[in-house]
């Protein structure tokens, strides 16, 4: 019996337990629905509120610019250990950048001197004024004595023209007769001009009455005997090349350019020229001619420069040292020790202050006489670490600090 009673006690308990918990959280639901009606009505009171769905949060704010923006990283060089590795900087700056282009040349004769001396008629040479290379000529010497059996018949043509028109004009013969013999009279003179037989030679033959047994040319120009194929006796054809006359009052200087410095060459470019021959001396000129072909075996392109050649002191093929200076105008310009070229990109470490160092992916361009051009990638005044930078990079490297990619400046 006194079981029976203790088991009907602890059912009760478990009823009145149960009954408790449902109304509790029977009550908590209905406070529940009860503060969202309350919340969705205060909600469409307040203004900027009217799009939000029911029962859904309010959208968060955007977040401001600077908290869109990936801070860019940084590593940290304490200033003791800065002064330590020698670490430097310089500021980003628009300057005049130049160039130096050197390269090497050798001296040449100039082509617009050059003169070849040939014959215009079949002889042979019997005597020869000028007998070795090397010699030196002016305009107006003798070089060499032709006899032509050919000239020679020519020249009495030519006597006979003259005689005949002479007893023409005396003896009152018909005025047609006279212009025949005038006109071939005339005819013969200019066969012997076209021979390069001179106006003073051939009135020579007209006074004397007696022809020439040799034809003597003449230098037409002042220079040195380079080049000689005459031979006292030999047989000479018309056309054929007895001497080459080279004037050296005035030389060229050939020089080679590289392919990849083309873009900076151009006509009337002021040129510096030394000569191991002349130690401590040099020679100012310009680029007069830019050749049109490139050298495929060298890769290189000829340039040209004329020089004056008082004394005739230069001597062809004499080798000389050329500096070209080219002007490029104003860029933005850093040190080349600033930049860290891995191959795939180039770095440089801009100061950020308090010994924190950003390493910053830049496009660099022109580079010339230890500075190099900034396309992008820095603005002007910032400062950026030129000496020691590889010993920042190599910091960075170790803290796995790299440029921010995609990072805008």
């Amino acid at each position: 019996m006194k079981r029976r009673n203790l088991f009907i006690g602890l059912i009760a308990v478990v009823v009145a337990l149960g009954v408790g918990i449902a109304f509790f959280l029977f009550n908590r639901e209905i406070g529940k629905h009860s503060e969202e009606r309350i919340h969705r009505h205060a909600s469409a009171a307040l203004p900027g509120h009217e799009g939000h769905a029911v029962g859904s949060p309010p959208s968060a704010p955007a977040a401001a610019p600077e908290e869109q923006m990936s801070e860019a990283p940084t590593v940290e060089i304490p200033t003791d250990k800065q002064q330590l590795l020698g670490v430097k900087t310089v500021a980003v700056s628009y300057s005049p950048l130049r160039r130096t282009l050197r390269t090497v040349g050798r001296v040449e004769y100039d082509e617009r001197r050059l003169a070849t001396i040939n014959t215009k008629i079949e002889g042979w040479i019997e005597r020869l004024y000028v007998d070795y290379k090397g010699k030196y000529v002016r305009k107006g010497d003798p070089l060499v004595a032709i006899y032509s059996p050919e000239l020679l018949a020519t020249q009495k043509e030519l006597l006979n023209a003259l005689n005949w028109s002479r007893k023409v004009k005396t003896s009152g013969l018909d005025k047609m007769v006279v212009n025949d013999s005038s006109a071939l009279l005339d005819a013969a003179r200019q066969r012997l001009k076209l021979w390069d037989i001179s106006d003073k030679q051939i009135q020579k033959i007209e006074e004397t009455g007696t022809p020439i047994k040799t034809m003597t040319i003449f230098s037409p120009v002042n220079g040195y005997v380079v080049e000689k194929t005459a031979i006292r006796g030999g047989r000479v054809m018309p056309g054929e090349k007895l001497f080459d006359l080279a004037d050296l009052s005035s030389v060229w200087i050939l020089a080679d350019v590289y392919e990849q410095d083309i873009s900076f060459i151009s006509v009337d470019q002021p040129a510096v020229i030394a000569l191991d021959s002349f130690p401590g001396k040099t020679f100012t000129s310009r680029i007069d001619y830019v050749y049109p072909t490139l050298a495929g075996d060298t890769r290189t392109m000829k340039i040209r420069l004329s020089i004056p050649n008082p004394g005739e002191k230069l001597k062809p093929q004499m080798f000389a040292k050329i500096e070209i200076r080219i002007e490029l105008g104003r860029k933005l310009v850093i040190p080349d020790d600033a930049v860290i070229d891995t191959g795939k990109r180039q770095v440089a470490y801009v100061d950020k202050g308090d010994g924190h160092f950003e390493p910053r992916e830049i496009v660099s361009g022109i580079r010339a006489d230890g500075m190099r051009e900034i396309v992008a990638g820095l603005k002007e005044g910032e400062k950026v670490a030129v000496s020691a930078a590889f010993l920042i990079d190599s910091e960075a490297q170790l803290k796995g600090v790299k440029p921010l990619a995609g990072h805008q400046h």
